[in-house]
């Protein structure tokens, strides 16, 4: 027992070594009082919230269980004829647009966008039902059907699309491709990027690189293709949407609730088809408001109309809001 004692000693002096000293107290009125030490805090980490895979809006993404997107082929691109309706003049989000009625060499470049599980098996512009898991995609003007190559020029991967729907209408967007292209390119995680389109004539040949090791999905880069400019608005004695009467009749007009008030006009076509897809993207953005989304036909035209408001001022002040908030330019409307 006394071999232990300068052990224990040891072992003590060591313990008071190694904690802070404890602060004294001077009482005037007594003796000195020691406090105790405070505990150490205890620091939790906040549990981070799990990453989800997509950048489209409201968690747009890919589905539950989405395919192995290496083992979809690009689209193939056929000589087709060009759909009796799709390609009609009209307006969406206060520009004019007049699609191409044939075919012939296209080059432009801006942000490509993506649409995902929000849209699939929905009708397109075409009338084809939106599949997302298929190599398509939308564009304001090109011909439909007809195919474009797109490429991300940040990563040099490009893909090849079939355009079978109308959009996007935002301005500087160029393309809205189906999540499995646009994750081809690499972008879906950050909902868009910089792209350039350039379209593919029926019996062109691709002239395709080999992937790049490491990328799945990937192709080597084409060469860039110039900018184009974005579609001029027509004069205001040219009204695109007035040419479509001379268009060929449409099939018998859906049954809509004829409500009357003020509205905001987003779109005219001249085909249903189209103004329906105007109509579905734009439920998405528009949140709580797009239960008053409506699509008013009035003889060959069919208007993309949000409402009704009570009166004019009311629809102003929507229409102010939807310029600021999503850049969009509606027109106000009576009947």
């Amino acid at each position: 027992m006394i071999r232990l004692a300068p052990l224990l000693l040891a072992l003590m002096l060591a313990a008071c070594g190694t904690q802070s000293p404890r602060p004294v107290i001077d009482r005037a009125d007594g003796p000195e009082i020691a406090v105790p030490p405070a505990p150490t805090p205890v620091i939790t980490k906040k549990a981070q919230p799990p990453v989800k895979f997509g950048g489209g809006y409201k968690d747009d993404g890919p589905g539950d269980n989405p395919p192995d997107i290496d083992a979809i082929p690009n689209a193939v691109p056929r000589a087709e004829p060009l759909h009796r309706f799709a390609n009609n003049p009209y307006s969406a989000l206060g520009r004019d647009y007049v699609p191409r009625r044939e075919h012939k060499p296209y080059a432009g470049r801006g942000i490509g966008s993506w649409y995902g599980k929000r849209y699939h098996g929905q009708k397109t512009s075409s009338g084809e039902i939106y599949d997302m898991y298929a190599m398509t995609a939308a564009h304001p003007i090109l011909p439909i059907p007809s195919y474009a190559r797109v490429s991300n020029p940040a990563n040099g991967r490009s893909v090849v699309v079939r355009i079978n729907d109308r959009g996007p209408f935002h301005a500087g967007r160029e393309i809205d491709l189906s999540w499995t292209a646009a994750a081809k390119l690499g972008y879906v995680g950050q909902g868009s990027a910089v792209v350039d389109v350039e379209s593919v004539l029926p019996g062109q040949t691709l002239a395709v690189a080999t992937p790049r090791s490491g990328e799945p999905g990937t192709q080597g880069a084409p060469t860039p293709a110039p900018a184009a400019p974005p579609p001029a608005r027509a004069a205001a004695d040219d009204d695109p949407i007035a040419r479509i009467a001379d268009a060929d009749p449409e099939p018998p007009l859906p049954q809509v609730q004829d409500a009357r008030g003020h509205f905001l006009q987003l779109g005219a076509f001249g085909n249903r088809d189209n103004a329906e897809s105007l109509r579905a993207r734009l439920a998405r953005e528009l949140g709580d408001l797009a239960g008053k989304l409506v699509v008013h036909p009035a003889g060959k035209i069919f208007r993309v109309q949000l409402g009704p408001w009570p009166d004019a001022a009311a629809a102003q002040l929507a229409s102010a809001r939807l310029r600021d908030t999503l850049g969009m330019n509606p027109v106000v409307v009576q009947r």
